[in-house]
């Protein structure tokens, strides 16, 4: 059994900063590409940014210059560092990463969502 839980959204001003967080835990061989997704009410879901086993990122357009992936890989970690926050960034934010267990088989697993919302 593999578990992803998150932490770190919230209610913030425009202009704020938060940092998400979301840790892997259970029958865990390696992790490959993490990423974060968010879902705002009515829209699809989108990628905002991934990253990496090596580093690599990736970002969505809307997000660059703005947000920070990065991943602990000795915690089994990934945060997200979220600046100059707008209140279109408002959404629940999804994490996700490519696990490896102990079968040698890999899964795709998902977070539970955490909300974050952007308003004065």
């Amino acid at each position: 059994q593999v578990q992803l839980v998150e932490s770190g959204g919230g209610l913030v001003q425009p202009g704020g900063s938060l940092r998400l967080s979301c840790a892997a835990s259970g029958s865990i061989f390696s992790i490959n590409a993490m990423g974060w997704y968010r879902q705002a009410p009515g829209k699809q879901r989108e990628l905002v940014a991934a990253i990496t086993s090596g580093g690599s990122t990736n970002y969505a357009d809307s997000v660059k210059g703005r947000f920070t992936i990065s991943r602990d890989n000795a915690k089994n970690t990934v945060y997200l560092q979220m600046n100059s926050l707008k209140p279109e960034d408002t959404a629940v934010y999804y994490c996700n990463a490519a696990i490896t267990g102990w079968a040698r088989k890999e899964y795709d697993y998902w977070g539970q969502g955490t909300q974050v919302t952007v308003s004065s």
